[in-house]
């Protein structure tokens, strides 16, 4: 009998046989909200069926910024049972094996009974139903067109917006209003038509340069919307309009297409279904990132196959977030019989985004027109005013009380001189009483011949200026980047004269004011340190029985080759081959050479690194992986990946090795690390600690390597709850961060690795120039204390004779005490003089204290220490600090912010700058110059 077609049908639990839940009220309006463990099933499951669950994916790579306990990991609106409950039951179980056969046969009676019901709401308040295939009941949702529109106006709202903006200049509300006064019959000395007619020109002038600009947007719509794709409709590829494709439609695209609309990857003509996409439209990275369909439905690679998929996608509701989706596959019957498939990012496609080196793909359409996460990320331009156009109102504004003044103080004058010599000019028929009415006329009229105190040039002359402003940036040879060979580009006049307004600056530091061209320099295994090159002073010598100091790479590979499988040596390298979503790209087969293609410079650096040191990666498949050790080739079954994230700060991978045992290997932030250890107070992690804090004052970037081996039982019961968060649909990420909670611990550490990062050409000399022009700057990092210091140093934000004021406290009032006084030694005068030299103190803040430092009662404090000091490096930060660090500058200062940011992940602190200047990205390819050498590109 079908899950939830009687209301008073018994249920089970999947996760306790004892448990027994009445499925009471009407089930087929929730029918559905992600497959889950928890899923309800009828009672008469036999249990020797089964039927294996998909494998939930292994790739994710959104952020959340939260920390999520253990408690939220609870199935969507059918119990509040806590995950640590279940686990302790869990634990009481006998025989892991037939727990398992028991969960599958329960997850495959949940599956088909949901499949077999046909009375499912087709759209949730939470979801919504994708039909496969079946574009007439997609119709019938009445999903929106995919014709998109970017342009300003349109026919019938241009004279309107036109207008609304070009009023909102107080210098055009002063002519309309002399103009509006000037055609009043005995008011006006002058012709009616002296201001309007100027007045007209210039608004028929700037509307004019909009038409044109606005036709270029309708022209490039078009262009878009008549695009042409392919689209498998009726068993049939045949060729439509962008603007034509639905929501459910399955397109195929070939190499260097730009993707039509949001599309979930099924299939390509790469192995296992990779594609390798770029995203430079929507982040301005221009690196490649890999996506890879499931498993499931890589192989339908024909139209056939592809027509047969039968079934829907339980899709969540459209919405902004680039780096997160959430749905699931339901198979019903077809290619793929009955199966529930969880959808993440990794199969997600986005409209904006190109297809690279790969062959072809195919995809399902699962939003479309203003509803992909492109265009609803893309908010309506607001009608601008930069910091001079305020002012220039202010000053409008200040001007025209006077006018109205001289305008007022000429009227009663005239009354007066009337009042006394009227008898003297009769022959002028002049009356010696003036009504209210011809008082108000004259103050009228003395403030049309006055009205040339606010020149009707002044709004055009301004925009001359910017323009010609723009050109002149534009055709800067200082600023031409000779490597890339790009000019600088302003992409705004209006934001050109911000420039000369910013008062902070608010840099990252990886890729902005580093190159991101990550090598791998150092290690530290087993107490010893190793480096590509040694300094001789550094190098490893016998003292006292010990050795102390450096080994250099050869000395490594030589104790590697000498080691067995089991040694830390070989763990510390199995791990940096192995840990890791990076994907290898054979360039010579004759010589195995390998190019990796990794979502992040580190994972990269760290993969080249150990290849570098024997331990090559040479293949990936979706559930294996394999490495060349000196020769050997070994395999790794991969059976879960906890993706990295900055609330999380790590990543771990799920092994199971050649020898048979389930590995956690885990690589992340040594704060994170190192609290998850099974015991880190031995000697070996104190020394690595120590070799950290040595390596980070070389500037180096680190991570700490750990793992733990995982029993059969131990994993057989996560891999439930971990299988239940991958397959829901609300709030996944959250319940996948708590299930990696549960497994990342008790591990043991295996070493620390130093990357390096480069300084990008010219940044100590414009830090330099822009701090002497007094313009504060603020660098908020995610690296660790001693490597920002460093790396302050070395860009010359801090100088060497600076007093650096240094926060690491644990608690809120800890904080507070620390600032308050810091503070206090900073006002503290001495015959009138200050005791210390502001412009020689540098404020270094971490994470923690930060969290702390931005409450209410504290933030008022760090901002007035902050804004003292010369300097500001805020370290091991994640990305909603930083926003919430610029935001509380921006709510508390009137100065214009600058918030520059290299990649995607800086995007919402870079939003809080200044809302008349907005942002200014720095990519690590497209830099832009901050008035000097650094880079290249303006807006």
């Amino acid at each position: 009998m079908p899950l939830g077609k009687n209301n008073g049908q018994k249920a089970r639990l999947v996760q306790n046989d004892q448990y027994e839940l009445e499925n009471r009220n009407n089930q087929r309006g929730n029918a559905y909200s992600g497959i889950t463990i928890g899923q309800l099933v009828p009672e008469d499951i036999s249990e020797d069926e089964n039927l294996d669950f998909p494998e939930a994916s292994q790739n994710r790579n959104h952020e959340n910024n939260s920390d999520y306990g253990l408690e939220n990991i609870t199935e969507p609106g059918n119990r509040s049972d806590k995950i640590s409950n279940y686990q302790k039951k869990r634990l009481q179980e006998s025989s892991a094996t037939g727990y398992l056969t028991r969960a599958s046969t329960i997850i495959k009676k949940g599956i088909d009974g949901l499949i077999e019901n046909q009375n499912i709401s087709e759209n949730s308040g939470k979801t919504r139903m994708i039909h496969l295939n079946s574009q007439e009941s997609n119709k019938s949702l009445k999903y929106v067109s995919n014709y998109v529109t970017t342009a300003k106006y349109n026919f019938f709202t241009f004279i309107p917006k036109f207008l609304l903006e070009q009023f909102s200049k107080y210098a055009n509300v002063f002519f309309l209003f002399t103009s509006c006064i000037q055609q009043i019959p005995g008011v006006t000395p002058t012709s009616r038509y002296t201001t309007l007619f100027p007045l007209m020109v210039v608004l028929f002038a700037t509307a004019v340069k909009e038409m044109i600009e606005d036709y270029k947007r309708h022209s490039s719509d078009r262009e878009v919307n008549t695009s042409i794709a392919k689209v498998v409709r009726n068993g049939v590829l045949i060729s439509v309009l962008w603007k034509d494709i639905e929501v459910g439609d399955i397109v195929r695209l070939d190499n260097k297409d730009p993707f039509p609309a949001d599309i979930i990857l099924l299939s390509s003509s790469e192995p296992e279904g990779l594609c390798y996409i770029e995203t430079s439209n929507l982040d301005g990275e221009t690196n490649l990132k890999i996506k890879q369909s499931r498993t499931e439905t890589s192989n339908l690679i024909t139209v056939d196959s592809i027509s047969k998929l039968v079934g829907f996608i339980n899709s969540e509701l459209p919405n902004d977030n680039l780096y997160n989706y959430e749905g699931v596959l339901i198979s019903r019957g077809g290619v793929l019989g009955n199966a529930a498939l969880p959808l993440d990012p990794s199969q997600l496609l986005l409209r904006g985004a190109v297809l690279r080196n790969t062959d072809w793909i195919f995809g399902v359409v699962v939003s479309t027109g203003h509803e992909t996460k492109l265009m609803r990320s893309a908010s309506a331009a607001p009608i601008k005013q930069t910091t001079v156009e305020k002012m220039t109102n202010k000053q409008i504004a200040f001007l025209f009380i006077i006018l109205l003044i001289l305008a007022v103080f000429s009227a009663t004058g005239n009354y007066i001189f009337l009042k006394k010599n009227s008898s003297k000019l009769d022959y002028l028929y002049i009356s010696s009483s003036i009504s209210v009415v011809q008082f108000v006329k004259n103050i009228l009229t003395f403030i049309i011949l006055y009205n040339n105190l606010i020149p009707i040039s002044l709004m055009v002359t301004m925009e001359i200026v910017k323009f010609w402003q723009a050109q002149l940036i534009n055709s800067d040879l200082d600023m031409f980047d000779e490597k890339t060979g790009t000019p600088a580009l302003a992409r705004s006049s209006s934001l050109v004269e911000e420039l000369g307004q910013v008062g902070f600056i608010f840099s990252d530091k990886t890729g902005t004011l580093t190159c991101n061209i990550m090598e791998f320099k150092m290690c530290s295994i087993a107490g010893d340190v190793f480096a590509e090159t040694v300094d001789p002073s550094k190098k490893a010598k016998v003292v006292n029985g010990k050795t102390v100091g450096q080994f250099d790479f050869e000395a490594l590979v030589q104790k590697i080759k000498s080691s067995d499988d089991k040694s830390e040596l070989y763990q510390f390298f199995e791990h940096m081959a192995t840990c890791h979503t990076v994907i290898p790209e054979s360039v010579d087969h004759s010589t195995s050479k390998f190019e990796y293609q990794a979502s992040s410079p580190d994972e990269g650096a760290l993969v080249k690194g150990a290849a570098g040191l024997g331990f090559i990666f040479t293949t990936r498949k979706p559930k294996s992986i394999t490495i060349d050790v000196f020769g050997e080739l070994r395999n790794y079954e991969v059976l879960n990946i906890n993706e990295f994230n900055s609330s999380r700060k790590r990543m771990s991978a799920i092994l199971r090795c050649p020898d048979g045992k389930i590995r956690l290997y885990c690589k992340g932030a040594d704060t994170v690390i190192l609290e998850r250890l099974q015991d880190n107070t031995l000697e070996s992690v104190k020394k690595v600690t120590n070799h950290l804090e040595e390596f980070a004052t070389e500037g180096l970037r680190t991570l700490c390597l750990s793992m733990r081996e995982i029993s059969e039982r131990e994993y057989d019961e996560w891999k439930v709850i971990y299988q239940k968060a991958a397959t829901t649909v609300n709030n996944r990420q959250q319940q996948l961060d708590s299930a990696a909670e549960i497994i990342e611990r008790d591990m043991t550490l295996l070493g620390a690795t130093a990357i390096e990062d480069k300084l990008q050409d010219g940044v100590p000399k414009t830090i330099f120039t822009l701090a002497q022009a007094g313009i504060r700057i603020w660098v908020l990092t995610g690296d660790r204390q001693e490597t920002a210091i460093n790396i302050g140093y070395s860009c010359k934000l801090i100088q060497e004779d600076f007093s650096l004021i240094i926060c690491n406290s644990s608690t809120h009032w800890e904080t507070k005490d620390f600032l308050r006084q810091k503070l206090m030694a900073i006002r503290d005068t001495s015959n009138g003089t200050r005791t210390v030299d502001l412009n020689s103190l540098a404020l270094i803040i971490d994470g923690k204290s930060l969290d702390f430092a931005l409450e209410k009662d504290i933030e008022d404090i760090f901002l007035e220490l902050a804004t003292l000091c010369k300097a500001v490096i805020c370290c091991r930060v994640s990305p909603l600090q930083k926003a919430l660090v610029v935001k509380l500058v921006k709510r508390k200062r009137s100065e214009v912010l600058l918030a520059i940011g290299d990649g995607a992940n800086d995007k919402v602190y870079r939003q809080q700058g200044h809302q008349t200047l907005q942002f200014l990205s720095l990519s690590i390819y497209e830099n832009f110059c901050l008035f000097m050498d650094l880079g290249v590109t303006i807006g």
